[in-house]
Protein backbone atom coordinates (compact mmCIF):
# COMPACT_ATOMS: atom_id res chain seq x y z
CA UNK A 1 0.00 0.00 0.00
CA UNK A 2 1.39 3.43 -0.94
CA UNK A 3 2.58 5.71 1.85
CA UNK A 4 2.71 8.84 -0.34
CA UNK A 5 0.77 11.99 0.27
CA UNK A 6 -1.29 11.47 -2.89
CA UNK A 7 -3.11 8.48 -1.44
CA UNK A 8 -6.36 7.77 -3.27
CA UNK A 9 -9.22 6.53 -1.11
CA UNK A 10 -10.59 3.09 -1.90
CA UNK A 11 -14.02 4.38 -2.96
CA UNK A 12 -12.37 6.39 -5.77
CA UNK A 13 -9.58 3.96 -6.56
CA UNK A 14 -11.95 1.04 -7.02
CA UNK A 15 -14.90 2.91 -8.55
CA UNK A 16 -16.46 0.63 -11.21
CA UNK A 17 -15.36 1.54 -14.73
CA UNK A 18 -17.43 -1.00 -16.67
CA UNK A 19 -20.89 -2.52 -16.35
CA UNK A 20 -19.35 -5.86 -15.39
CA UNK A 21 -17.66 -4.24 -12.38
CA UNK A 22 -20.91 -2.92 -10.92
CA UNK A 23 -21.67 -4.92 -7.77
CA UNK A 24 -25.27 -5.77 -6.92
CA UNK A 25 -26.85 -3.87 -9.84
CA UNK A 26 -26.76 -6.57 -12.50
CA UNK A 27 -30.39 -5.88 -13.45
CA UNK A 28 -29.49 -2.29 -14.37
CA UNK A 29 -26.37 -3.27 -16.31
CA UNK A 30 -28.23 -5.92 -18.31
CA UNK A 31 -31.11 -3.61 -19.22
CA UNK A 32 -28.83 -0.76 -20.32
CA UNK A 33 -26.65 -3.09 -22.40
CA UNK A 34 -29.75 -4.56 -24.08
CA UNK A 35 -30.92 -1.04 -24.91
CA UNK A 36 -27.53 -0.16 -26.39
CA UNK A 37 -27.37 -3.37 -28.40
CA UNK A 38 -30.86 -2.86 -29.84
CA UNK A 39 -30.34 0.84 -30.53
CA UNK A 40 -33.20 1.82 -28.18
CA UNK A 41 -31.33 4.25 -25.96
CA UNK A 42 -33.70 6.71 -24.30
CA UNK A 43 -33.01 10.44 -24.24
CA UNK A 44 -33.50 10.72 -20.46
CA UNK A 45 -32.71 8.29 -17.64
CA UNK A 46 -33.56 8.40 -13.94
CA UNK A 47 -31.33 6.40 -11.59
CA UNK A 48 -33.02 6.06 -8.17
CA UNK A 49 -31.68 4.33 -5.08
CA UNK A 50 -29.95 4.68 -1.71
CA UNK A 51 -26.63 6.46 -1.34
CA UNK A 52 -23.45 4.71 -2.44
CA UNK A 53 -25.04 1.93 -4.51
CA UNK A 54 -23.57 2.95 -7.89
CA UNK A 55 -25.90 5.53 -9.47
CA UNK A 56 -23.26 8.10 -10.46
CA UNK A 57 -20.77 5.38 -11.43
CA UNK A 58 -23.39 3.84 -13.73
CA UNK A 59 -24.09 7.27 -15.25
CA UNK A 60 -20.39 7.70 -16.09
CA UNK A 61 -20.12 4.20 -17.52
CA UNK A 62 -23.19 4.82 -19.69
CA UNK A 63 -21.69 8.13 -20.86
CA UNK A 64 -18.47 6.32 -21.85
CA UNK A 65 -20.29 3.57 -23.76
CA UNK A 66 -22.23 6.21 -25.75
CA UNK A 67 -19.17 8.39 -26.52
CA UNK A 68 -16.37 5.81 -26.74
CA UNK A 69 -14.12 6.18 -29.82
CA UNK A 70 -14.66 2.48 -30.50
CA UNK A 71 -18.30 3.25 -31.21
CA UNK A 72 -21.45 2.78 -29.12
CA UNK A 73 -20.45 -0.43 -27.34
CA UNK A 74 -21.71 -2.68 -24.56
CA UNK A 75 -18.62 -1.87 -22.47
CA UNK A 76 -16.35 1.22 -22.68
CA UNK A 77 -12.76 0.60 -23.74
CA UNK A 78 -11.45 2.94 -20.97
CA UNK A 79 -8.26 3.57 -22.97
CA UNK A 80 -9.37 6.03 -25.64
CA UNK A 81 -9.04 9.78 -24.92
CA UNK A 82 -12.82 10.22 -24.65
CA UNK A 83 -13.22 7.45 -22.06
CA UNK A 84 -10.24 8.75 -20.08
CA UNK A 85 -11.64 12.30 -20.07
CA UNK A 86 -15.00 11.09 -18.71
CA UNK A 87 -13.27 8.97 -16.06
CA UNK A 88 -11.23 11.98 -14.93
CA UNK A 89 -14.25 14.30 -15.09
CA UNK A 90 -12.59 16.62 -17.60
CA UNK A 91 -14.75 15.97 -20.66
CA UNK A 92 -16.16 19.11 -22.28
CA UNK A 93 -19.17 17.16 -23.54
CA UNK A 94 -20.18 15.41 -20.32
CA UNK A 95 -21.48 17.79 -17.66
CA UNK A 96 -21.84 16.58 -14.07
CA UNK A 97 -24.06 18.98 -12.12
CA UNK A 98 -24.85 18.92 -8.41
CA UNK A 99 -28.58 19.48 -8.10
CA UNK A 100 -28.23 20.66 -4.50
CA UNK A 101 -26.03 23.66 -5.31
CA UNK A 102 -27.29 24.42 -8.84
CA UNK A 103 -30.99 24.22 -8.17
CA UNK A 104 -32.24 27.60 -9.34
CA UNK A 105 -34.16 28.47 -12.47
CA UNK A 106 -31.23 30.57 -13.77
CA UNK A 107 -28.89 27.57 -13.55
CA UNK A 108 -31.29 25.47 -15.63
CA UNK A 109 -31.77 28.25 -18.15
CA UNK A 110 -27.99 28.50 -18.64
CA UNK A 111 -27.86 24.75 -19.09
CA UNK A 112 -30.74 24.87 -21.56
CA UNK A 113 -28.95 27.54 -23.61
CA UNK A 114 -25.67 25.59 -23.71
CA UNK A 115 -27.13 22.28 -24.86
CA UNK A 116 -28.26 23.82 -28.12
CA UNK A 117 -24.69 23.55 -29.37
CA UNK A 118 -23.31 20.36 -30.89
CA UNK A 119 -20.73 18.29 -29.00
CA UNK A 120 -17.18 19.54 -29.45
CA UNK A 121 -15.60 16.16 -30.24
CA UNK A 122 -17.94 13.48 -28.91
CA UNK A 123 -20.99 11.66 -30.20
CA UNK A 124 -23.38 13.07 -27.56
CA UNK A 125 -23.57 15.86 -25.05
CA UNK A 126 -24.51 14.14 -21.80
CA UNK A 127 -25.97 15.98 -18.81
CA UNK A 128 -25.64 14.17 -15.47
CA UNK A 129 -27.58 15.87 -12.62
CA UNK A 130 -26.94 14.33 -9.21
CA UNK A 131 -29.56 14.70 -6.43
CA UNK A 132 -31.98 16.03 -9.03
CA UNK A 133 -34.82 16.14 -6.49
CA UNK A 134 -33.12 19.24 -4.99
CA UNK A 135 -34.06 21.38 -8.01
CA UNK A 136 -36.68 24.03 -7.33
CA UNK A 137 -40.15 23.86 -8.84
CA UNK A 138 -39.33 26.72 -11.23
CA UNK A 139 -36.13 24.94 -12.26
CA UNK A 140 -38.10 21.78 -13.07
CA UNK A 141 -40.57 23.82 -15.11
CA UNK A 142 -37.72 25.42 -17.04
CA UNK A 143 -36.27 21.97 -17.76
CA UNK A 144 -39.57 20.39 -18.75
CA UNK A 145 -39.83 21.47 -22.39
CA UNK A 146 -36.21 20.62 -23.17
CA UNK A 147 -36.61 17.26 -21.49
CA UNK A 148 -39.70 16.48 -23.52
CA UNK A 149 -38.16 17.37 -26.92
CA UNK A 150 -34.37 17.42 -26.51
CA UNK A 151 -31.98 17.81 -29.45
CA UNK A 152 -30.85 14.49 -30.90
CA UNK A 153 -27.30 15.01 -29.62
CA UNK A 154 -28.39 15.35 -25.96
CA UNK A 155 -28.80 12.65 -23.29
CA UNK A 156 -29.98 13.39 -19.75
CA UNK A 157 -29.08 11.18 -16.78
CA UNK A 158 -30.66 12.08 -13.44
CA UNK A 159 -29.65 10.50 -10.12
CA UNK A 160 -31.62 10.78 -6.89
CA UNK A 161 -32.04 9.17 -3.48
CA UNK A 162 -35.60 10.48 -3.20
CA UNK A 163 -37.52 9.90 -6.45
CA UNK A 164 -40.87 10.58 -4.74
CA UNK A 165 -39.92 14.27 -4.56
CA UNK A 166 -39.73 14.61 -8.34
CA UNK A 167 -42.73 16.06 -10.19
CA UNK A 168 -44.78 13.52 -12.10
CA UNK A 169 -44.17 15.55 -15.27
CA UNK A 170 -40.44 14.82 -14.94
CA UNK A 171 -40.87 11.16 -13.98
CA UNK A 172 -43.10 10.50 -17.00
CA UNK A 173 -40.40 11.72 -19.38
CA UNK A 174 -37.59 9.53 -18.02
CA UNK A 175 -36.71 5.87 -18.26
CA UNK A 176 -36.43 4.87 -14.61
CA UNK A 177 -33.96 2.40 -13.07
CA UNK A 178 -34.20 1.47 -9.39
CA UNK A 179 -30.88 0.57 -7.78
CA UNK A 180 -30.97 -2.02 -4.99
CA UNK A 181 -29.16 -1.96 -1.68
CA UNK A 182 -26.11 -4.18 -2.11
CA UNK A 183 -26.31 -7.43 -0.15
CA UNK A 184 -23.80 -8.16 2.61
CA UNK A 185 -22.56 -11.24 0.74
CA UNK A 186 -21.73 -9.22 -2.40
CA UNK A 187 -20.08 -6.44 -0.41
CA UNK A 188 -17.92 -9.00 1.40
CA UNK A 189 -16.90 -10.50 -1.96
CA UNK A 190 -15.91 -7.08 -3.30
CA UNK A 191 -14.02 -6.19 -0.12
CA UNK A 192 -12.16 -9.51 -0.32
CA UNK A 193 -11.02 -8.73 -3.90
CA UNK A 194 -9.83 -5.27 -2.82
CA UNK A 195 -8.04 -6.70 0.24
CA UNK A 196 -6.15 -9.11 -2.00
CA UNK A 197 -5.26 -6.30 -4.41
CA UNK A 198 -3.98 -4.19 -1.50
CA UNK A 199 -2.17 -7.17 0.14
CA UNK A 200 -4.22 -6.82 3.31
CA UNK A 201 -4.58 -9.77 5.72
CA UNK A 202 -8.12 -9.79 7.13
CA UNK A 203 -10.68 -12.45 8.11
CA UNK A 204 -14.11 -12.91 6.56
CA UNK A 205 -15.75 -12.16 9.91
CA UNK A 206 -13.97 -8.78 10.02
CA UNK A 207 -15.06 -8.08 6.44
CA UNK A 208 -18.59 -8.98 7.47
CA UNK A 209 -18.49 -6.36 10.24
CA UNK A 210 -17.28 -3.75 7.74
CA UNK A 211 -19.97 -4.75 5.23
CA UNK A 212 -22.69 -4.43 7.87
CA UNK A 213 -21.37 -1.00 8.80
CA UNK A 214 -22.05 0.04 5.20
CA UNK A 215 -25.74 -0.88 5.57
CA UNK A 216 -26.22 -1.80 1.92
CA UNK A 217 -23.99 1.01 0.55
CA UNK A 218 -20.86 -0.10 -1.28
CA UNK A 219 -19.32 3.37 -0.93
CA UNK A 220 -19.96 3.49 2.83
CA UNK A 221 -18.44 0.02 3.19
CA UNK A 222 -15.31 1.09 1.30
CA UNK A 223 -15.06 4.23 3.45
CA UNK A 224 -15.27 2.08 6.59
CA UNK A 225 -12.63 -0.27 5.13
CA UNK A 226 -10.37 2.75 4.49
CA UNK A 227 -10.80 3.81 8.10
CA UNK A 228 -9.87 0.35 9.36
CA UNK A 229 -6.77 0.17 7.15
CA UNK A 230 -5.65 3.62 8.32
CA UNK A 231 -5.86 2.33 11.91
CA UNK A 232 -4.54 -1.21 11.48
CA UNK A 233 -2.24 -1.19 8.48
CA UNK A 234 -1.90 -4.31 6.34
CA UNK A 235 -2.89 -6.80 9.08
CA UNK A 236 -6.38 -6.44 10.49
CA UNK A 237 -7.81 -8.38 13.46
CA UNK A 238 -11.48 -8.78 14.34
CA UNK A 239 -10.96 -6.91 17.63
CA UNK A 240 -9.41 -3.95 15.78
CA UNK A 241 -12.43 -3.72 13.49
CA UNK A 242 -14.84 -3.89 16.45
CA UNK A 243 -12.91 -1.16 18.28
CA UNK A 244 -12.47 1.08 15.26
CA UNK A 245 -16.02 0.93 13.89
CA UNK A 246 -17.87 0.63 17.18
CA UNK A 247 -19.57 -2.44 15.70
CA UNK A 248 -21.41 -4.98 17.81
CA UNK A 249 -19.44 -8.19 18.21
CA UNK A 250 -21.60 -11.00 16.83
CA UNK A 251 -20.14 -13.32 19.46
CA UNK A 252 -21.56 -11.10 22.19
CA UNK A 253 -25.01 -11.32 20.60
CA UNK A 254 -24.72 -15.11 20.48
CA UNK A 255 -23.56 -15.30 24.11
CA UNK A 256 -26.36 -13.11 25.47
CA UNK A 257 -29.04 -14.88 23.45
CA UNK A 258 -27.69 -18.25 24.64
CA UNK A 259 -27.85 -16.99 28.24
CA UNK A 260 -31.45 -15.85 27.68
CA UNK A 261 -32.56 -19.23 26.36
CA UNK A 262 -30.80 -21.16 29.11
CA UNK A 263 -32.20 -18.95 31.88
CA UNK A 264 -28.70 -17.82 32.90
CA UNK A 265 -29.52 -14.48 34.54
CA UNK A 266 -25.89 -14.05 35.67
CA UNK A 267 -24.71 -14.39 32.08
CA UNK A 268 -27.40 -12.00 30.83
CA UNK A 269 -26.39 -9.19 33.19
CA UNK A 270 -22.68 -9.85 32.60
CA UNK A 271 -23.28 -9.46 28.86
CA UNK A 272 -25.07 -6.13 29.34
CA UNK A 273 -22.21 -4.97 31.58
CA UNK A 274 -19.74 -5.81 28.82
CA UNK A 275 -21.84 -3.83 26.34
CA UNK A 276 -21.69 -0.84 28.66
CA UNK A 277 -17.96 -1.27 29.32
CA UNK A 278 -16.97 -1.14 25.65
CA UNK A 279 -19.19 1.91 25.16
CA UNK A 280 -21.88 0.58 22.84
CA UNK A 281 -25.06 2.59 22.62
CA UNK A 282 -27.62 0.56 24.58
CA UNK A 283 -30.50 1.16 22.20
CA UNK A 284 -28.35 0.33 19.19
CA UNK A 285 -27.33 -2.90 20.90
CA UNK A 286 -30.99 -3.69 21.66
CA UNK A 287 -31.77 -3.24 17.98
CA UNK A 288 -28.89 -5.55 17.08
CA UNK A 289 -30.35 -8.12 19.48
CA UNK A 290 -33.76 -7.71 17.86
CA UNK A 291 -32.17 -8.33 14.47
CA UNK A 292 -30.37 -11.40 15.89
CA UNK A 293 -33.58 -12.89 17.34
CA UNK A 294 -35.39 -12.08 14.12
CA UNK A 295 -32.75 -14.07 12.20
CA UNK A 296 -33.25 -17.01 14.59
CA UNK A 297 -37.03 -16.80 14.14
CA UNK A 298 -36.78 -16.79 10.35
CA UNK A 299 -34.43 -19.77 10.40
CA UNK A 300 -36.90 -21.78 12.53
CA UNK A 301 -39.94 -20.66 10.52
CA UNK A 302 -39.01 -21.17 6.85
CA UNK A 303 -37.38 -23.92 4.83
CA UNK A 304 -34.96 -21.68 2.91
CA UNK A 305 -33.87 -18.85 5.23
CA UNK A 306 -30.92 -18.02 2.98
CA UNK A 307 -33.42 -16.56 0.50
CA UNK A 308 -34.82 -14.23 3.19
CA UNK A 309 -31.79 -13.27 5.29
CA UNK A 310 -28.90 -11.15 4.09
CA UNK A 311 -26.21 -13.25 5.76
CA UNK A 312 -22.92 -14.83 4.77
CA UNK A 313 -22.87 -18.63 4.83
CA UNK A 314 -20.68 -18.97 7.97
CA UNK A 315 -23.03 -16.66 9.90
CA UNK A 316 -26.06 -18.56 8.66
CA UNK A 317 -24.51 -21.86 9.78
CA UNK A 318 -23.86 -20.51 13.30
CA UNK A 319 -27.41 -19.21 13.60
CA UNK A 320 -28.85 -22.53 12.39
CA UNK A 321 -26.94 -24.30 15.14
CA UNK A 322 -28.18 -21.90 17.82
CA UNK A 323 -31.80 -21.90 16.64
CA UNK A 324 -32.06 -25.68 16.36
CA UNK A 325 -32.97 -26.21 20.04
CA UNK A 326 -35.83 -23.72 20.23
CA UNK A 327 -39.32 -23.50 18.84
CA UNK A 328 -40.49 -20.46 16.84
CA UNK A 329 -42.87 -19.66 19.72
CA UNK A 330 -39.99 -19.56 22.24
CA UNK A 331 -38.04 -17.14 20.03
CA UNK A 332 -41.08 -15.01 19.22
CA UNK A 333 -42.00 -14.47 22.86
CA UNK A 334 -38.53 -13.13 23.63
CA UNK A 335 -38.42 -11.06 20.46
CA UNK A 336 -41.66 -9.36 21.52
CA UNK A 337 -40.09 -8.33 24.84
CA UNK A 338 -37.08 -6.80 23.09
CA UNK A 339 -39.25 -4.87 20.62
CA UNK A 340 -41.23 -3.43 23.54
CA UNK A 341 -37.98 -2.50 25.31
CA UNK A 342 -36.68 -0.72 22.20
CA UNK A 343 -39.81 1.43 22.12
CA UNK A 344 -39.40 2.33 25.80
CA UNK A 345 -35.70 3.16 25.37
CA UNK A 346 -36.57 5.81 22.80
CA UNK A 347 -37.67 8.29 25.49
CA UNK A 348 -36.00 6.97 28.67
CA UNK A 349 -32.77 8.15 30.29
CA UNK A 350 -32.01 4.80 31.97
CA UNK A 351 -31.66 2.67 28.87
CA UNK A 352 -29.39 0.07 30.46
CA UNK A 353 -31.99 -0.72 33.13
CA UNK A 354 -34.73 -1.15 30.54
CA UNK A 355 -32.57 -3.54 28.52
CA UNK A 356 -31.59 -5.50 31.64
CA UNK A 357 -35.23 -5.84 32.73
CA UNK A 358 -36.30 -7.02 29.27
CA UNK A 359 -33.50 -9.59 29.06
CA UNK A 360 -34.12 -10.86 32.60
CA UNK A 361 -37.82 -11.25 31.84
CA UNK A 362 -36.89 -13.09 28.63
CA UNK A 363 -34.51 -15.37 30.56
CA UNK A 364 -37.12 -16.15 33.21
CA UNK A 365 -39.96 -16.94 30.82
CA UNK A 366 -41.38 -20.33 31.74
CA UNK A 367 -41.84 -22.87 28.94
CA UNK A 368 -45.23 -22.94 27.30
CA UNK A 369 -47.15 -26.19 27.75
CA UNK A 370 -48.84 -26.92 24.41
CA UNK A 371 -52.61 -27.06 24.87
CA UNK A 372 -52.86 -30.37 23.04
CA UNK A 373 -50.72 -31.99 25.77
CA UNK A 374 -53.09 -30.75 28.45
CA UNK A 375 -56.10 -31.97 26.50
CA UNK A 376 -54.50 -35.39 26.03
CA UNK A 377 -53.96 -35.67 29.79
CA UNK A 378 -57.56 -34.65 30.45
CA UNK A 379 -58.79 -37.27 27.98
CA UNK A 380 -56.80 -39.87 29.91
CA UNK A 381 -58.41 -38.67 33.13
CA UNK A 382 -61.88 -38.92 31.64
CA UNK A 383 -61.24 -42.25 29.93
CA UNK A 384 -60.01 -44.26 32.88
CA UNK A 385 -57.69 -42.79 35.47
CA UNK A 386 -60.65 -41.03 37.16
CA UNK A 387 -64.06 -42.72 37.21
CA UNK A 388 -66.56 -39.98 36.53
CA UNK A 389 -69.85 -39.86 34.69
CA UNK A 390 -69.85 -38.75 31.09
CA UNK A 391 -69.75 -35.03 30.63
CA UNK A 392 -73.40 -33.97 30.90
CA UNK A 393 -73.32 -31.56 28.00
CA UNK A 394 -72.21 -34.26 25.53
CA UNK A 395 -75.31 -36.35 26.10
CA UNK A 396 -77.74 -33.65 25.09
CA UNK A 397 -75.72 -32.12 22.29
CA UNK A 398 -75.45 -34.07 19.02
CA UNK A 399 -72.30 -33.67 16.95
CA UNK A 400 -72.31 -30.48 14.99
CA UNK A 401 -74.56 -28.65 17.45
CA UNK A 402 -74.37 -24.90 17.07
CA UNK A 403 -74.64 -24.26 20.83
CA UNK A 404 -71.59 -22.43 22.14
CA UNK A 405 -69.70 -24.13 24.96
CA UNK A 406 -68.45 -21.97 27.82
CA UNK A 407 -64.73 -21.87 28.46
CA UNK A 408 -62.97 -22.49 31.75
CA UNK A 409 -59.55 -20.93 32.33
CA UNK A 410 -57.27 -22.21 35.06
CA UNK A 411 -53.88 -20.89 36.07
CA UNK A 412 -51.08 -23.42 36.55
CA UNK A 413 -47.61 -23.03 38.09
CA UNK A 414 -46.50 -22.69 34.45
CA UNK A 415 -49.28 -20.30 33.36
CA UNK A 416 -51.39 -22.05 30.77
CA UNK A 417 -55.15 -21.98 30.22
CA UNK A 418 -57.22 -25.17 30.50
CA UNK A 419 -60.16 -25.02 28.11
CA UNK A 420 -63.14 -27.25 28.91
CA UNK A 421 -66.80 -27.14 27.80
CA UNK A 422 -69.61 -26.69 30.33
CA UNK A 423 -73.35 -27.34 30.00
CA UNK A 424 -74.81 -24.44 27.99
CA UNK A 425 -77.96 -22.69 29.17
CA UNK A 426 -81.14 -23.48 27.25
CA UNK A 427 -81.97 -21.03 24.51
CA UNK A 428 -85.20 -19.16 25.27
CA UNK A 429 -86.98 -17.74 22.25
CA UNK A 430 -88.22 -14.17 22.48
CA UNK A 431 -92.00 -13.97 22.67
CA UNK A 432 -93.75 -13.19 19.44
CA UNK A 433 -94.87 -9.60 19.50
CA UNK A 434 -98.30 -8.11 20.14
CA UNK A 435 -99.12 -4.39 20.18
CA UNK A 436 -98.07 -4.10 23.80
CA UNK A 437 -95.04 -6.35 23.55
CA UNK A 438 -92.12 -4.09 24.51
CA UNK A 439 -89.36 -6.59 23.61
CA UNK A 440 -90.85 -7.19 20.16
CA UNK A 441 -91.18 -3.46 19.56
CA UNK A 442 -87.56 -2.79 20.54
CA UNK A 443 -86.41 -5.68 18.30
CA UNK A 444 -88.42 -4.13 15.44
CA UNK A 445 -86.78 -0.72 16.02
CA UNK A 446 -83.27 -2.25 16.26
CA UNK A 447 -83.76 -3.84 12.85
CA UNK A 448 -85.36 -0.73 11.33
CA UNK A 449 -83.40 2.12 12.98
CA UNK A 450 -80.41 0.67 14.90
CA UNK A 451 -79.38 4.02 16.45
CA UNK A 452 -82.87 4.55 17.97
CA UNK A 453 -83.08 0.87 18.96
CA UNK A 454 -79.79 1.16 20.88
CA UNK A 455 -81.35 3.96 22.97
CA UNK A 456 -84.65 2.10 23.56
CA UNK A 457 -82.79 -0.96 24.88
CA UNK A 458 -81.94 1.18 27.93
CA UNK A 459 -85.53 2.35 28.42
CA UNK A 460 -88.19 0.84 30.70
CA UNK A 461 -91.82 0.39 29.53
CA UNK A 462 -93.55 2.49 32.24
CA UNK A 463 -96.96 2.39 30.52
CA UNK A 464 -97.98 0.57 27.35
CA UNK A 465 -101.59 1.10 26.22
CA UNK A 466 -103.28 1.24 22.84
CA UNK A 467 -102.38 4.67 21.48
CA UNK A 468 -99.94 5.45 24.37
CA UNK A 469 -96.34 4.47 25.03
CA UNK A 470 -94.63 5.91 28.12
CA UNK A 471 -90.91 5.11 28.30
CA UNK A 472 -88.66 5.78 31.30
CA UNK A 473 -84.90 6.36 31.23
CA UNK A 474 -82.46 6.81 34.12
CA UNK A 475 -82.43 10.46 35.10
CA UNK A 476 -79.41 12.58 34.05
CA UNK A 477 -78.35 9.86 31.60
CA UNK A 478 -77.26 10.16 27.98
CA UNK A 479 -80.16 7.91 26.92
CA UNK A 480 -82.75 10.21 28.53
CA UNK A 481 -81.26 13.28 26.81
CA UNK A 482 -81.08 11.48 23.47
CA UNK A 483 -84.66 10.15 23.66
CA UNK A 484 -86.11 13.54 24.64
CA UNK A 485 -84.85 15.24 21.49
CA UNK A 486 -87.78 16.22 19.30
CA UNK A 487 -86.44 14.31 16.30
CA UNK A 488 -86.08 11.15 18.40
CA UNK A 489 -89.64 11.42 19.83
CA UNK A 490 -91.11 11.97 16.37
CA UNK A 491 -89.16 9.02 14.98
CA UNK A 492 -90.23 6.71 17.84
CA UNK A 493 -93.87 7.73 17.27
CA UNK A 494 -93.53 6.95 13.56
CA UNK A 495 -91.99 3.55 14.33
CA UNK A 496 -94.71 2.83 16.91
CA UNK A 497 -97.37 3.59 14.31
CA UNK A 498 -95.69 1.23 11.84
CA UNK A 499 -95.42 -1.50 14.50
CA UNK A 500 -98.94 -1.22 16.03
CA UNK A 501 -100.87 -0.01 12.99
CA UNK A 502 -102.32 2.98 14.85
CA UNK A 503 -101.33 6.48 15.95
CA UNK A 504 -99.40 6.26 19.21
CA UNK A 505 -98.42 9.06 21.58
CA UNK A 506 -94.88 8.61 22.94
CA UNK A 507 -93.94 10.16 26.30
CA UNK A 508 -90.41 10.16 27.70
CA UNK A 509 -89.89 10.51 31.47
CA UNK A 510 -87.02 10.30 33.94
CA UNK A 511 -86.95 7.42 36.43
CA UNK A 512 -84.73 6.11 39.22
CA UNK A 513 -84.19 2.40 38.36
CA UNK A 514 -82.89 1.54 41.85
CA UNK A 515 -86.31 2.16 43.44
CA UNK A 516 -87.87 -0.75 41.54
CA UNK A 517 -90.90 1.33 40.59
CA UNK A 518 -90.37 0.62 36.87
CA UNK A 519 -89.71 -2.60 34.94
CA UNK A 520 -86.12 -3.38 34.06
CA UNK A 521 -84.82 -2.13 30.73
CA UNK A 522 -83.80 -4.78 28.22
CA UNK A 523 -80.12 -3.89 28.76
CA UNK A 524 -80.48 -4.23 32.54
CA UNK A 525 -82.45 -7.44 32.17
CA UNK A 526 -79.79 -8.89 29.90
CA UNK A 527 -77.04 -7.94 32.38
CA UNK A 528 -78.99 -9.53 35.26
CA UNK A 529 -79.55 -12.75 33.30
CA UNK A 530 -75.86 -12.88 32.39
CA UNK A 531 -74.85 -12.57 36.05
CA UNK A 532 -77.22 -15.37 37.01
CA UNK A 533 -75.85 -17.49 34.16
CA UNK A 534 -72.26 -16.97 35.31
CA UNK A 535 -73.17 -17.91 38.89
CA UNK A 536 -74.77 -21.10 37.57
CA UNK A 537 -71.66 -21.90 35.50
CA UNK A 538 -69.36 -21.30 38.47
CA UNK A 539 -71.38 -23.73 40.57
CA UNK A 540 -71.33 -26.37 37.80
CA UNK A 541 -67.57 -25.97 37.29
CA UNK A 542 -66.87 -26.06 41.03
CA UNK A 543 -68.80 -29.36 41.36
CA UNK A 544 -67.44 -31.09 38.26
CA UNK A 545 -65.12 -34.02 39.22
CA UNK A 546 -62.97 -33.98 36.05
CA UNK A 547 -62.17 -30.29 36.40
CA UNK A 548 -61.41 -30.69 40.10
CA UNK A 549 -59.11 -33.64 39.41
CA UNK A 550 -57.32 -31.72 36.63
CA UNK A 551 -56.74 -28.78 38.98
CA UNK A 552 -55.39 -31.17 41.62
CA UNK A 553 -52.96 -32.83 39.18
CA UNK A 554 -51.70 -29.59 37.61
CA UNK A 555 -51.74 -27.63 40.85
CA UNK A 556 -53.86 -24.83 39.38
CA UNK A 557 -56.90 -22.77 40.23
CA UNK A 558 -59.85 -21.44 38.23
CA UNK A 559 -59.37 -17.78 37.36
CA UNK A 560 -62.12 -17.11 34.86
CA UNK A 561 -65.13 -18.68 33.19
CA UNK A 562 -66.48 -17.27 29.95
CA UNK A 563 -68.64 -18.27 27.02
CA UNK A 564 -66.43 -19.43 24.14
Amino acid sequence: MSNGTSYEVLARKYRPQTFSELTGQEHVSRTLQNAIESGRVAHAFLFAGARGVGKTSTARILAKTLNCEQGVTLEPCNVCPLCIEITRGSSTDVFEIDGASNNGVDDVRDLRDNIKYLPSHSRYRIIIIDEVHMLSTSAFNALLKTLEEPPSHIKFIFATTEPHKLPVTILSRCQRFDFKRVSVVKIIGRLRDIAESESVIITDSALSLIARKGDGSMRDSLTAFDQVLAFCGDTVSDEDVITMLGAVDRRLLAEISAAVFSGDTQGVLAGVKQVDTVGYNMRQFCQELIDHFRNLLVIRSVKKPEEILDLAEPELAELRQQAASFSPQDIQRRLTLLIKADGEMGYASFQRLILEMALLKAALLVPVIPIHELLDKLKVLEAGSVHTPSLPWNAGNPAGSAAKAPRVEATLPKPQPILLPVQPAPVVAAPSGSAGDWEAFVAFVVNTRPSIGAVLEHGSPVKLEPGLMEIGFPQASYFLTSARESDSVNEIQTLAREFTGRETVVKIKAIIPETGDSPLSLAAKKKHEQQERMEQLKQEVARHPVINEALRIFGGKITDISEA
